[in-house]
This record gives structure tokens, sequence and C-alpha cells, in this order.
């Protein structure tokens, strides 16, 4: 018999500050109880919930984070290889327009950002509890489609292959893309020098191109100020993505530039004092995670937004001195020009329906990410 016990908490002020030290011995940012609360806070759309699994003496050992969400089954299909007929079939069992699904992880960030655990349990156990766990809160959820699992890196597969005994079914997903950077790159000429003729060509000539382009990094009153213009950038960026779960609300930003200052970065770009594009970024101990984009796609050709906006992520890399940098999902191939290389991830998805899970496993297993050219950069 199990000694461990769990409990469920609809809001991350319900959980015991002592709790946020426990489980996360590496002081991961993601599984702090103020980062969580500033996407709390900001996400009213989002129902919130959080799992605690206590040891035997009572004590907290692991945290496993719930957000439930309604999506447009086409977007979610959007960014995976999959034949029409399956599409179809797909459609037919997910009620063709939106669902709603029980994500564990966190559905704005790529990464294992979903279950934090103490470093003196196993966390085999704890993949089990908390996959009891999510069918409890499934259970309760009404209506509800399908639960979602993500996003594990193959070293962590070992311990999460606990979630096959409940039924899910493993799939890969687009991979993160991650620059590593040298120790000896202390400018942004130092990265250049590095980089084969051809792609230093191209890393120049996205600078060159948005020379016209005004930068500024963003405090808090310049959020209020731009907040509309942020939001119409950001949303524009994510009608363009192949892949949107859900829409955040840039009053995020506000609370994560109070709490985290300085390592919370957004890089606005103005052509005459018109605002057509930003970053944003978060230093994750030894890492620069890329966080969300905007830009105008009508000036992007001529102005290379998009490509100045990869530059500059080095640049911020470099300037922070970490040692890699999280571009996240998406335009993968061009993140390959600038050195970024793929780390694979995968997740796990079940439908609630336990008869419907059961005829739609064989379509989720040959569901494939699109591939994509991967270029060489450096000498």
């Amino acid at each position: 018999m199990s000694s461990f016990s769990t409990s469920l908490s609809a809001s991350v002020k319900d959980i015991d500050p002592v709790v946020f030290n426990t489980v996360n011995a590496d002081k991961n940012v993601y599984f702090s109880k103020s980062f969580l609360e500033a996407f709390e806070r900001s996400n009213p759309q989002i129902e919130f919930q959080y799992i605690t699994i206590s040891d035997g003496h009572k004590k907290t050992v692991a945290l496993g984070l719930v957000q439930i969400i309604s999506l447009s089954v086409e977007g979610t299909l959007k960014n995976i290889k999959v034949a029409p007929f399956i599409r179809k079939f797909l459609n037919l069992f997910f009620c063709n327009e939106y669902i709603k699904i029980l994500f564990c992880g966190n559905v704005f960030l790529s990464g294992e950002h979903g279950i934090s655990s103490s470093n003196d349990v196993s966390k085999t156990e704890i993949m089990a509890q908390i996959g009891a766990a999510l069918d409890t809160v499934a259970a309760n959820t009404k209506p509800l489609h399908a639960i979602f699992i993500k996003d594990f890196k193959a070293k962590s597969l070992k311990n999460t292959r606990q979630f096959l005994n409940f039924s899910y079914t493993e799939i890969k997903v687009e991979p993160n893309m991650i620059i590593q950077l040298l120790p000896e790159w202390k400018t942004f000429e130092d990265y250049k020098n590095i980089l084969k003729s051809k792609y230093r060509v191209k890393a120049n000539k996205a600078d060159t191109k948005s020379s016209a382009l005004e930068t500024r990094l963003f405090t808090e009153h310049d959020f209020e100020t731009y907040k509309d213009e942020l939001q119409a950038l950001y949303q524009n960026t994510i009608a363009n993505a192949n892949f949107n779960a859900q829409v955040l609300n840039l009053d995020t930003y506000i609370h994560l530039r109070q709490t985290f200052k300085d390592d919370f970065i957004v890089k606005a770009y103005f052509l005459e004092h018109k605002l057509v594009g930003f970053l944003t970024a978060l230093v994750n101990k030894n890492t620069l995670d890329a966080h969300f984009i905007g830009l105008d796609y009508a000036l992007n050709k001529s102005l290379a937004i998009y490509p100045r906006i990869l530059n500059d992520y080095v640049r911020l890399g470099i300037e922070k001195q970490v040692s890699s940098i999280n571009l996240g999902r998406t335009a993968s191939e061009i993140k390959t020009t600038i050195g970024a290389t793929p780390l694979e991830l995968s997740c796990y998805i079940k439908h609630k329906n336990p008869f419907i899970n059961a005829l739609i496993k064989p379509f989720f297993r040959r569901i494939k990410v699109k591939a994509f050219k991967h270029h060489s950069p450096f000498k």
C-alpha cells in the first residue's frame, strides 16, 4: 500500500510557501510561488489546480501543475503530420470544434514545467501518484475531453512511462531549440566570428535591414503605456503560429517584471515611434529562456524584424553570461541557422472516455512532428 497521499488546491495562494522550497531544490524559477502566481492572477479564463503529494510523514514531496482550458481542434492539429483520414477521425471523436483539455504542465511554456519533486523521493513513484491524481481531477471536471501531460526530455522517460499504466499514449512533439553558448563569447562579434561565411552574412544582413528600428528595454511603466499594442502584436504572432493552446494575457508580464526585475526582459522595437515588434525572455538559473514575441508581419520582410529578434536573443544570452538559450518551439529551421539544435520532447495524451481512448490510441501512435531542414552554421 502506498505511503503517499495527495491533495488538490484551487489557487497557489492556498499552498504553504515552505512547499515551494521542498519540491524545488534546484531553484527552478518556473516552480516558484511568485512565478505561478503571476500567471494565475492574470489569466482568469484558465482553471488552475495544484496537486501536492505528501509522504508518510506528511511532508510535501512533489507538486503537479494543472491547467484546464478550451481550445480549437484544428489549431491543435496544425503542427503535427497526420493523414487526412486520421485528422477527420480525430475531429469526429473530439467534437469537431472546441475541446476541453486538462493539461499537466504550463500551456504557455515549452519544457518540463509541470511536475517538480524533492530529490529524496522516487521519481517513478511520483509519476504514478500524479497519474492517479489526474484521473481524480478529470473525473470531477465536466465537460472534459482529454488529458495532456507535457513536456519531457528523453532522460525523464524512464520515470514518466508510468503514465502508460494509466492508458496514456506517448507522442513526440516539436522540440525545443537550444543554443549552447561558449564561455569565450564575450560579445556578439565573438559569436559571429565562428559562424561560417554564409551564416555570418545572414546575421549581418538582419542587423543591417533592421537598422532603422529603435530598440528599448521596457519597464513596468512601459508595459502599462503600450499594453494594447503589445497584445495586438502578440496575438498577430499567435495567429501565424503552427500551434497555440491559449492566448496569454500580457498583464502577466507586469507581474513578472515586478518580481524578477532585470531577469525578466522585454525588448521593444519601434519604427518612427510606432511599436512594431518585441521579444520577451527570462533568466532561469544558467539559461535564458525565450518566451513570447510579437511583430508586425507586414514589415517583417523589409525590416527583418524576426531575424533581428533572433540575433538579439544571442546578444542577451551573452550579456547575461548564461550557458544556453532556449528558443522554444516553432520556426525550427531558421533557429538552426543561428546555431540552435533540437532537444526532443515527449508528451502523454488520452481521451477521458476509456472506450473512445481505446479506439483512437492507434491514431495517436501514428502522429508525427513535421520535419525541418537542419543547418550547421558553425565552422
